[in-house]
């Protein structure tokens, strides 16, 4: 099919493939609300792996969400359902195995995705570059300009049920919390060149100035001992660890009621975005080109002339650009921005 024809060209059935990890699917919901605008008749159907399911539930521009493991033996009944679906246009935003799997079972008319290495080319009908150097968001929906369709500043989104949010209601009413009375902190991550070491010394500095700072800590599986040991170095009472570990979608409806969200370079910071819940990231390896563009989303970095490197480990056998980043330069950045978000807050919901 000639790229011109793409300007008449309305599906029917849609599927989106973006399988992990649980940020980059978050960011991919801007462009199922474009995609749902373009195509306002069109069923859109999302394929993802389960862990990133939830963060789908009750998404108002999905018809279904189809999950899949690592493994095709469990999943070839779900293989077979959806070669039978009829979808007329894929969009393929990783061109990971299982994508390209399901973009070739599809037998859709246009199979749309960034350009591919040689050795997929025959796989995908049309192409079209992501928009280089914008908002991650941004440079996804960017394949999607083949289409008619611009991003025009679109925020990732999450839908919370009325349920879920009187649920953690309760949740914070038991823990001693109110709503916009605690901030939410992300201090956990497994990359070493993304994981800031100075988050007790913050908290503590944070306390100095603001006699009520709370802090809620945000953690994974695998990761509350590490929570428990930050929350054993911080000043007693100035943080909560939720015991048990909260769900996905536990943990956005009680950030939605934070006044504001701390932490690294993950999945945390683009969730606060989808919640309107201002943010303040502290960066590594990782470029700017994750903060989303609003005032009220902002990154403390040392600016090494190394960085942004995007590697998980230092290549040059250090992390300077975190350990050499201070607590007390981090956390006159954090209250500089915490006296500018408060007077209007919630600036960005």
């Amino acid at each position: 099919m000639p790229n011109f024809a793409l300007a008449s060209f309305t599906p029917q059935r849609i599927l989106v493939c973006q399988l992990r990890q649980l940020g980059d699917v978050l960011l991919t919901t801007p462009s199922l609300r474009l995609l749902a605008q373009r195509y306002p008749g069109a069923a859109i159907h999302f394929l993802t792996e389960a862990k990133c399911a939830p963060l789908l539930a009750h998404n108002p521009h999905l018809a279904q969400v189809w999950t899949i493991t690592r493994h095709l033996g469990p999943d070839l009944n779900l293989w077979l359902r959806l070669a039978r679906t009829g979808f007329d246009l894929v969009v393929d935003f990783q061109q990971l195995p299982r994508c390209r799997l399901a973009t070739l079972l599809s037998r859709a008319s246009v199979r749309l995705s960034y350009p591919p290495p040689w050795y997929n080319r025959l796989l995908y009908t049309h192409t079209h570059p992501p928009r280089a150097g914008a908002y991650a968001a941004a440079f996804k929906a960017g394949i999607l300009e083949a289409l008619g369709i611009t991003w025009q500043g679109e925020r990732p989104e999450i839908f919370l049920t009325a349920d879920e949010q009187a649920a953690a209601q309760d949740w914070l009413s038991a823990h001693d919390l109110t709503p916009g009375g605690f901030w939410t902190i992300d201090p956990t991550h497994r990359r070493p060149a993304r994981r800031w070491p100075h988050w007790a010394e913050l908290i503590t500095r944070l306390g100095h100035h603001q006699a009520d700072f709370r802090g809620l800590l945000l953690y994974g599986p695998g990761e509350a001992a590490e929570v428990r040991a930050l929350a054993a170095a911080c000043p007693p009472g100035s943080v909560i660890v939720p015991e048990p570990m909260l769900s996905l979608r536990e943990m956005a409806a009680v950030m939605a009621q934070a006044k504001g969200h701390l932490g690294h370079c993950s999945f945390p910071r683009h969730l606060a975005v989808a919640l309107g819940v201002p943010s303040l990231t502290v960066r590594g390896a990782t470029s700017g080109g994750w903060r989303y563009p609003h005032d009220a989303h902002q990154d403390v970095a040392l600016h090494l002339p190394c960085q942004p490197c995007n590697a998980n480990t230092c290549p040059q056998g250090h992390t300077r650009c975190l350990t050499d980043l201070t607590a007390a330069y981090v956390a006159s950045a954090a209250l500089a921005w915490m006296e500018r978000i408060a007077p209007q807050h919630p600036p960005c919901r």
